[in-house]
Order: structure tokens, then C-alpha cells, then sequence
């Protein structure tokens, strides 16, 4: 017997484009580079026996997409605007779906990548998930990550404990989505099961990897690919347990990509990857899946977006936002049920680039049912030219004009929501006993990954007193300094040619907001730590 309220399992995978699923394969759009399709029968399957979206849209990178997807709103009004060095994480004041579908009786968890914050008040625990068990920062093997960390075997946060699970990531993280989902069938859930693959580095089991080497791929795009059969894979195992255990007519699995892909390969004609606001970059695969529900095998092709999740989740659950938030998306019910073929037209809005804060014009598209204007200048028509091949700006500097004014009036109203300032990292909260502090994070203008980078932390410590801190940082070649500056603390000290690490014990830090700093002084040159340890002493 149905539910009356559905269980709910979202599913975003990392990088994988549109057309990364078999089902999307044609021949006729391949390119001599593209031997053969993804090899994804349980993917195929859950989108034949389901609803698509054939024109779903996201952010053209990583944290973005997760930002809006579980809130409903536009990334830029949540301070999530890019992936690292302090702008990927989200404002604690933003309410998120899982908090939302709680306070009706759902239990809920997360499994994978969250990439919206490391620290207290940022992580996904803080912002209501019942259970996690996530990597940290962007992706395994990032700086964010503990060193020697990889998609096998994988050191990962359970509920906020660093732990080293066995087995492949995403085998990893569906197991414990799948025990989360047989502990909790007696009450609706939700399940966050958000894969870092088939992001790189291409970590992967050669045996997948070896069809995709003799059908012709390169070495980089086979070992993706391989890593989207293993995603498949997980899927069948998913989809597998609901039925054992007799719950597959009362869940709703919803399947997506985050972005385009980042490399060069099959996507169905359409233009751009990774990191651009074209088609390519923005257009993912988006499968429905509820049987008995849901009519296997339509499609619909009304044009969506990430913003939209958020409410048509909340209407099939019955569930409100809070009041005070604002939703940017709406509910996609009619076109889900076939009430409807197809919405009342909207303009749809995508930005990104690096940098500190949005900029007007830059990287940017607005979108209507048709029409698209990418960056203020080129306008194309999407159902005539889904390639975006054709720039018709000239002949119809009218629509042009439209646009441009709906894309400026949105950019006023995203940035003035919080503006683009980082939120803090709080330090000395009964909430983490040693706050970690990763170049993910950092701040500057020389902030980056590299060895010779720089930057620093802002937070706000909330207890007075004494804290130790500890510096990990790469190792040094000769005799150095190392040094720690918070507030009106400041201390230095040598480490010998070898060292690796530096503790510094007792440092009484003033409650409040600061900026941390933490470097090494070598050879007459300045560079920053890799890690900081802060913790109550």
C-alpha cells in the first residue's frame, strides 16, 4: 500500500553530463572522439520506467547546484558562489530541505559529497541531517581531505567522527544509504546520496575501466566512464533494496548530475562543458522513478531548474518552508502527473566564474521557454538550435532588451540578499572538539593549492580562553619559522629542516570574529600551512 507520504531519494552525481547515460546515446551526435555510449542499464531502466526532464537545468559547477538544489533558491542569495578558497560555503541562516521535511516525521540523511562546509555552523548536521557520512571539502583527495586520502578506502566524517570506511566511495556511501534506508522504513525518509564520482582524479577498478580502453576512449575519459558504470551500478543496488524490502511504490528516486561534464566528450550536440552557461555546462540527465505514481516512460520537456526541487518535493510530502523563506522555484506536481504539458513561461537565470562576487554580464545566462541570452550579447534559439550555433541577437534586439532587463533586475535582488562576504567558522562550540582548518576554506588574494599559496581563515571564536593549535604544513627543506596570528595573538616559533608539523599550547584567544592566520617562513619566502588544528586547551 502506498504511502500517503512518499519516501524521497535524491541522487546527484558529480560531473556527469547529459550525455553520460546510455539512453541519451545517438549516434548521429557523436563525434569520431566518442567510440560508444555509457555502458548504464539500471540508469536506462529507471528512466524507462520513469519520468525525464529532457531540458533540466543546474549551476555550471559543483557547489552552486547543491546549494539551490536544497534550498530553493538561487545560489548567489546563499554566499555558496563557487567551489574553494572560501566561497563554498553556505550561510548557516539558509534552510535546507531535509530541515524542512523533518518537522513532518522524516528521518533523513546524507551519504557523499556535501561541499557547503566543513566546519560548525556550516556542516550538513547543522543543518538538520540525522545522519551523515561525507568527505569533506570538494571532492576525496582535495586539500579539504586528510592526507593520503583516495576513492578507495576512503577516510570519511560519520556524523562528525573521521573514519576510514572499506571498499570503493560510492560502493561506500550506498551501503550506508541503503542501512539508513532499512533501519528508518518504518517512518518516510529522506536520502541524500550525493556521489563525488565521476569527478577526478580517476580512481577507479581496471576491470571497469578496460571496455571503455578497447572500444576506443582515452585513458582519462574510459577511467570516467568507468566510474559511471560503477555509479549504475550503485544504482541497481538501490533500486534493488527497495524492492526487497517492499518500498519501492512508496518512494520517489530522483536521479540528476550536478553539471556538465569536465571533459571533452559524447553530450548529445549540445555546447560548452563544465564551468560554462551553454548547454553543455548547464543541461543535465534528470530521471523521476515511482512506480504506480508516476507514468514509465514520459517525458517531459518543459524547461527546470535546480531552484525547482526544493518545492515540488515539498508538495508531494505535503510539507511548507519555513515562514520568511523564499522560495525562487516552483512546484513541477502538474507536469509530473500530466495535468499539465507544460507551465506558465518564466525567465530562468545561470552565473558563474571565479572571483570573490558575481559581476554583471560575466559568464551568465537568462533563459526562457525558447529563448536564451548568454552574457548580456548572444541570443539563441533553443528549439530550433538546441547546439547553439546560430546567434539571432540582430535580428531581435527586442528580445535581447527583455532579458537583459529581467537578468539585471534578478542580479540586484540575488546580491542584496546576503551579499558575498564568507560566513565564519566558529572555534570553542561544544560542537567540534578540534575545528580543522583546510586550504578549501582560506581566503586572499594569493589563496589557492598550490605549495607557494597563502591565505587565511575568518571566524569567530565563542568561548574565551586557552586553545591549542597545531600547524601541518608540507615539509621544509631547511630551518624555518613557523607562526600563528589571531586577534591580538601572535607567536612564532623555529622548526628544523624535516619538520612536517607545530604545536602551540595555551594561546588565550578572545571570544569574537578574526581572521586566522598560520605560515611558514622559508628561504625568504612566506606560504601557508596546510592544515590548523584549533581545539580548547
Amino acid at each position: 500500500m502506498r504511502a500517503s507520504r512518499p519516501n524521497v531519494i535524491l541522487v546527484l552525481t558529480d560531473d556527469q553530463g547529459y550525455g553520460d547515460v546510455g539512453c541519451h546515446w545517438d549516434p548521429a551526435l557523436a563525434q569520431p572522439t566518442d567510440p560508444g555510449p555509457a555502458h548504464t542499464p539500471n540508469l536506462d531502466r529507471m528512466c524507462a520506467e520513469g519520468l525525464e526532464f529532457t531540458r533540466f537545468y543546474t549551476c555550471p559547477v559543483c557547489t552552486p547546484t547543491r546549494a539551490t538544489l536544497l534550498t530553493g533558491r538561487y545560489n548567489q542569495r546563499t554566499r555558496a558562489i563557487d567551489t574553494y578558497i572560501g566561497r563554498a560555503m553556505m550561510d548557516p541562516g539558509e534552510v535546507t530541505l531535509n530541515a524542512m521535511l523533518s518537522p513532518e516525521g522524516y528521518r533523513t540523511g546524507i551519504f557523499g559529497k556535501w561541499h557547503l562546509g566543513d566546519n560548525h555552523p556550516l556542516r550538513p548536521q547543522d543543518h538538520g541531517f540525522d545522519e551523515v557520512l561525507v568527505h569533506r571539502g570538494g571532492g576525496i583527495g582535495q586539500p579539504a581531505d586528510p592526507p593520503g586520502a583516495s576513492y578507495f578506502d576512503p577516510i570519511l566524517l560519520h556524523n562528525g567522527v573521521e573514519e576510514r570506511r572499506e571498499g570503493y566511495c560510492t560502493d561506500v556511501f550506498t551501503a550506508a544509504a541503503i542501512d539508513f534506508i532499512g533501519e528508518n522504513r518504518q517512518r518516510p525518509f529522506f536520502v541524500y546520496l550525493a556521489t563525488n564520482a565521476p569527478h577526478t582524479p580517476v580512481e577507479v577498478a581496471p576491470e571497469l575501466t578496460r571496455p571503455y580502453l578497447d572500444a576506443g576512449w582515452d585513458e582519462e575519459n574510459a577511467g570516467v566512464l568507468a566510474m559511471v558504470t560503477n555509479i549504475d551500478t550503485n544504482i541497481g543496488r538501490l533500486l534493488g533494496a527497495l524492492d526487497e524490502m517492499s518500498l519501492s511504490e512508496n518512494t520517489l528516486v530522483i536521479f540528476l548530475g550536478d553539471n556538465g561534464p569536465q571533459q571533452d566528450r559524447y553530450r548529445c550536440g549540445l555546447r560548452g562543458l563544465k564551468g560554462s552557461v551553454y548547454e553543455g555546462g548547464i543541461r543535465v540527465p534528470f530521471f523521476m522513478r515511482w512506480p504506480g505514481t508516476l507514468e514509465a516512460g514520459r517525458t517531459v520537456d518543459d524547461p527546470s531548474a535546480h531552484i525547482d526541487l526544493v518545492p515540488t518535493v515539498l508538495e508531494l510530502c505535503g510539507a511548507q518552508p519555513p515562514a520568511g523563506v523564499k522560495l525562487d522555484g516552483r512546484s513541477l506536481v502538474p507536469l509530473l502527473h500530466g495535468d499539465a504539458n507544460e507551465l506558465a513561461d518564466r525567465s530562468l537565470f545561470f552565473q558563474w566564474h571565479r572571483g570573490d562576487q558575481p559581476e554583471l554580464y560575466r559568464d551568465c545566462a537568462a533563459m526562457t521557454r525558447r529563448h536564451k541570452l548568454v552574457n548580456g550579447r548572444e541570443l539563441y534559439d533553443l528549439l530550433d538550435d538546441r547546439a547553439e550555433s546560430i546567434d539571432i541577437a540582430a535580428e531581435h534586439p527586442e528580445i535581447v532588451r527583455q532579458l537583459r532587463g529581467e537578468y539585471e533586475e534578478w542580479f540586484r535582488d540575488v546580491s542584496a540578499t546576503r551579499g558575498y562576504d564568507p560566513p565564519r567558522i566558529y572555534l570553542g562550540t561544544p560542537f567540534e572538539d578540534r575545528v580543522t582548518l583546510t586550504r578549501q576554506d582560506w581566503r586572499g588574494p594569493r589563496a589557492g593549492w598550490a605549495n607557494d599559496s597563502l591565505g587565511y581563515w575568518e571566524v569567530d571564536v565563542r568561548s574565551t580562553g586557552p586553545y591549542n593549535v597545531a600547524l601541518r604544513f608540507a615539509a621544509v627543506e631547511r630551518d624555518s619559522r613557523v607562526a600563528f596570528r589571531l586577534g591580538d595573538v601572535t607567536i612564532t616559533a623555529p622548526v628544523p629542516a624535516g619538520s612536517t608539523e607545530h604545536a602551540f599550547s595555551g594561546l588565550r584567544l578572545e571570544r569574537g570574529p578574526g581572521r586566522l592566520e598560520a605560515w611558514v617562513e622559508r628561504g625568504g619566502t612566506t606560504v601557508g600551512v596546510h592544515y590548523v588544528d584549533v581545539g580548547r586547551g
